[in-house]
């Protein structure tokens, strides 16, 4: 490679890391709580019953959390993949913003309430908030997507430039005799290459993450339209009826899912009128029981009068890459050990990100004739003279 060619690339990696260094900071430090979530957040005591004790009535749930709330409504209903509780929101109207929710979580089994924070306030939630969307919904998203292809630019930036760099000393070498900040380029460049892969998956899977808003869209769209079509549309409910009454009832609609496709657990229903059905029919949606199968959902259209099942599909191309980014993100599909490296790995990418800035920061007003410089040019001319 070309010291022009070197220069060239030195040139995008500086400059693509800086833009995106403080935001990519911003992500690994609110990620690392994040992989512990189910760890730190809130967690339910959960009383020992037999395992063959029969579900409690969800229709009794949601008349007890709709009567803590008059006046509200129940848009969905969200059931723990590893655990049996089920959360149930309720909101002024069925379109409601989600972060305005107010919960109850019950124990399946026996139906009663239990005692559990609010999963919409706290630290974790802080966290959560600015690791998606920098509390500033869909725009925050996008914004942090356009960092997300920066970093991956500067990741590849990076692996370009390693080659000239390896050419020079052995790998895994960090060198004790020059400066500190030659120390701490040998560190970077030696964390960078140990973190690639790793940092390299993160990167891509979050910014797949921030299409979420995008790709639900076209799914509602596309598919969902789809799906209702293939039945004769239950009648609306008339002017001023609650927007659950006059419909079948809910056990009986899990019921009926449940035989339509054996085998698979019902992770979230939404109810008429909100984003993820129609105005006669749920939409349920399902997972398999695998890691892999655990994280891709099969919705179902059900009958909001009847609760027949009208449409059962497999999720889109698109939908199904979403779905596969989250967990490769998160890493919380292999239990506490990968959750363990992927918090390690978090703290040696924070080591990388931060290095960097270190390097850049200081050559700015050192003298191009001082010694320290001098002698840091002759011991890495591929980087640190591009750098400064």
């Amino acid at each position: 490679m070309t010291p022009r060619t070197v220069r060239a690339w030195s040139w995008v990696h500086r400059w693509s890391s800086l833009i995106c260094t403080v935001f990519a900071l911003l992500l690994c430090l609110t990620g690392l709580p994040l992989v512990f979530h189910d760890e730190l957040g809130p967690n339910p005591r959960l009383a020992e019953m037999p395992a063959d004790l029969p579900p409690a009535s969800v229709d009794a749930m949601i008349a007890q959390a709709m009567a803590a709330r008059p006046g509200h409504v129940v848009p969905y209903l969200f059931f723990d993949r590893a655990k049996p509780i089920v959360k149930v929101p309720t909101a002024p109207s069925m379109t409601t913003d989600p972060a305005a929710f107010h919960y109850l979580v019950f124990d399946t089994r026996t139906g009663a309430a239990l005692d559990v924070s609010q999963p919409n306030q706290g630290f974790m939630n802080v966290m959560l908030r600015l690791h998606l969307d920098l509390f500033a919904g869909v725009p925050g998203t996008l914004f942090l997507g356009g960092m997300g292809l920066l970093l991956v630019v500067a990741i590849v930036s990076g692996v370009v430039l390693y080659g000239p760099f390896t050419r020079r000393i052995a790998f895994g070498t960090v060198r004790h005799d020059g400066s500190r900040r030659l120390k701490w380029l040998d560190l970077h460049n030696l964390l960078g290459i140990v973190t690639l892969a790793w940092f390299g998956v993160v990167s891509l899977t979050g910014v797949i993450n921030t299409l979420a808003a995008p790709i639900e869209l076209a799914w509602q769209a596309g598919q969902l339209v789809e799906m209702a079509a293939q039945a004769e549309p239950a009648p609306a409910p008339a002017e001023g009826e609650r927007a659950q009454g006059q419909r079948t009832s809910v056990d009986a609609l899990l019921r009926n899912v449940r035989a339509a496709v054996p085998g698979m657990a019902i992770t979230t229903v939404a109810f008429p009128g909100t984003p993820f059905s129609t105005a006669s029919h749920v939409a349920i949606f399902l997972t398999g029981d695998t890691p892999i199968t655990s994280r891709i959902l099969k919705p179902a259209l059900a009958d909001a009068t009847t609760g027949h099942v009208v449409a059962v599909r497999d999720m889109p191309w698109y939908a199904t890459m979403l779905f596969m980014s989250q967990p490769l993100h998160f890493g919380d599909y292999g239990g506490l050990p990968l959750k363990i490296i992927w918090a390690l790995f978090d703290v040696a990418t924070i080591v990388v990100l931060i290095s960097g800035l270190y390097l850049w920061w200081p050559g700015r007003g050192r003298a191009p004739g001082d010694a320290a410089a001098r002698r840091d040019r002759a011991a890495a001319p591929e980087l640190v003279e591009a750098g400064e």
